[in-house]
């Protein structure tokens, strides 16, 4: 069977992003923000989607995608019989006037490399998800589309007649293109964009350089990293699942969801990615949104919110054709509307560092005290009530060991939090829920397997839960939790390495494709109890399902070797992150003997 992977490079300057195919076209940008309307979609449809292309004329050509190194700058070389060019793409991003620049602003410059190759330049911006066409305004160095909220501008030194008519040409010295919404380009454009280009570069090797990461397998780790930073939204500080929506988690499944807002359940694993790389910075700007959005839920908090804090996901189905035919397409997530609990305990475990971390030491921080409160309230309130759990099922609800094993990590938080704070009160409230909360998950213990299972009362094993290991609940060192991880080899491991989140059927019946993040919270417990070869050969070839770019999908289908779900998926680069982490402390622990 043939391997299907996304065959593109992703930009961005955590104002947008956008997706670039290896034939040029940009086959995924949203305007003005990740969840808003593509202005080019052709990801979704080629016929509603627009274009963005810089082509060869001729249908014959090889293509060479690559990052300049250690940046979010992607360059993508393309070789005819007439000669070739290259097309270097950036969203600009740098310090400027002691802020970060980042303006809605998407450049491509192209440049020949030998002979005299003939391209074709397309740029057709769309909106309302390819159902208006823009009005196109010439002007005398740039085209003005028309029919949003705001302008999108093109400004180039390429001639706007063989821009608006899509006529071939030869490429014989350097062109670029300047994409705007909103302010335009008024300034020169060849030395702008060349200024641009090496100030981001610049930007994103300062911000490499000032990355804590071991030698194991430096360059994914980074490209991960990368990969992840451009997924904050940095005007609120919120962080999305994928830039995409309704990429199939299998095709045919149906299994086609909107990832384009921000789950609260990654909270731990994205802070501690970030911690673990040393970027304090993006976990303050997430800190706040969480703050934000928590102060003013009611009753309960959300399994996921909008980049903005918007808590209306309302889930609506396109008239697309769906990618490679996958339908539905859908914006918008009913997850929203979902019961799960352990929701409580990651906002608890995200807002400890505020008051246990030196680096975020603020006379201010007693301020989040009521939200520590209010989500140990909330543990308390909703400790015997079912939920959707991690993996979101719409129409079965279970008392789930992973919301358990949250309240647990949870009430660890606050017992610390409340230390720190001198809080006798506060401390028993958290010490009793912990107990409590560990009491729940030894009912999930399945004596005839040795294993914990999914929920109270089931028998089904699900990969969450290897998340005792990790999180420190079950002793790297006991004989239970080495069986119990065999168990889980056992239902959910692939002969690959790879891992299902569980073999049992859900409301779309069973899942086709394995997911990354638990593939390689996997790898995390092998190095946990002390399989540390096994763990850095099971990563190793994990990375080899990357794209040619090093870029990650959320599903692999074990058989092929397949990406599916959206793309790229920040939650399985989190997880890369976090599992080479955990392997380069093992590494490096006897360097530190004797």
């Amino acid at each position: 069977m043939i391997k299907h992977t996304y065959d593109m490079g992703v930009v961005g300057n955590c104002a947008f992003l956008a997706l670039i195919g290896t034939d040029t076209a940009v086959r995924w940008l949203c305007w003005p923000r990740f969840d808003s309307s593509f202005v080019f979609g052709s990801l979704l449809d080629e016929q509603k989607g627009g274009e963005c292309s810089l082509r060869p004329a001729t249908a014959e050509f090889t293509s060479h995608q690559y990052y300049v190194p250690n940046t979010n700058v992607l360059c993508t070389e393309i070789t005819t019989a007439d000669g070739s060019y290259r097309v270097t793409d950036f969203a600009p991003r740098f310090l400027q006037y002691e802020r970060y620049y980042k303006p809605l602003m998407f450049i491509r410059k192209v440049e020949p490399l030998s002979g005299a190759p003939r391209i074709r330049a397309a740029v057709r911006p769309v909106a309302q998800y390819g159902e208006q066409e823009l009005t196109r305004r010439r002007s005398s160095n740039h085209i003005a589309f028309l029919g949003m909220e705001e302008e999108i501008r093109l400004t180039t030194n390429i001639p706007l007649t063989y821009v608006l008519d899509e006529e071939d040409f030869v490429l014989n010295e350097t062109k670029y293109i300047v994409l705007t919404y909103g302010a335009p380009l008024e300034a020169a454009l060849e030395s702008t964009a060349e200024r641009f280009l090496t100030s981001t570069v610049a930007y994103w090797r300062q911000w490499v350089k000032s990355t804590s990461i071991g030698n194991f397998h430096q360059e994914q780790v980074i490209r991960s990293a990368l990969a992840l930073k451009i997924h904050q939204y940095e005007d609120t500080g919120a962080i999305i699942a994928a830039s995409t929506t309704s990429l199939p988690e299998a095709p045919g499944s149906t299994r086609n969801w909107d990832y384009r807002f921000c789950w609260m359940r990654d909270t731990y694993y994205i802070l501690t990615a970030f911690n673990n790389i040393g970027h304090s910075e993006e976990m303050e700007r997430y800190f706040h949104f969480i703050a934000n959005i928590s102060s003013k839920a009611k009753d309960k908090f959300q399994p996921l919110y909008g980049i903005g804090g918007k808590t209306d996901l309302i889930e609506q189905e396109l008239p697309l054709a769906g990618y490679l035919g996958n339908q539905p397409v859908r914006i918008g997530n009913d997850a929203y509307t979902h019961i799960q609990n352990d929701v409580y305990g990651q906002v608890l475990v995200a807002l400890l560092p505020l008051y246990v971390d030196a680096r975020f030491r603020d006379p201010t921080r007693a301020a989040p005290l009521a939200l520590v409160e209010e989500s140990l309230r909330l543990i308390e309130a909703t400790m015997d009530q079912p939920d959707a759990g991690l993996w979101e099922f719409r129409h079965i609800a279970q008392k789930h060991c992973y919301t358990y094993l949250f309240h647990w990590a949870g009430s660890h938080a606050a017992i610390r939090v409340a230390k720190s704070l001198g809080n006798k009160e506060l401390e028993a409230k958290a010490q009793r829920l912990l107990s409590v909360s560990e009491a729940h998950i030894e009912q999930c213990f399945n004596p005839e397997r040795g294993a914990y299972s999914n929920a109270i009362g089931s028998k089904d094993l699900d990969a969450s839960t290897i998340q005792l290991i990790t999180m420190g609940y079950l002793d790297p060192d006991s004989a239970r939790t080495k069986h119990h991880l065999v168990e889980l080899e056992k239902e959910l491991k692939t002969p690959e390495g790879l891992f299902y989140r569980y073999r049992h059927e859900d409301d779309f019946g069973t899942p086709e494709t394995t997911f990354l993040i638990c593939s390689f919270w996997y790898v995390e417990a092998l190095a946990c109890v002390g399989r540390l070869d096994e763990a850095i050969a099971e990563f190793e070839q994990l990375i080899t399902y990357a794209n040619h770019l090093g870029l990650l999908s959320e599903d692999v289908d074990a058989k092929t070797g397949s990406q599916w779900g959206n793309f790229p998926q920040a939650y399985s680069h989190v997880g890369l992150v976090n599992a080479a982490y955990r392997i380069s402390k093992k590494l490096d622990k006897p360097h530190f003997i004797g």
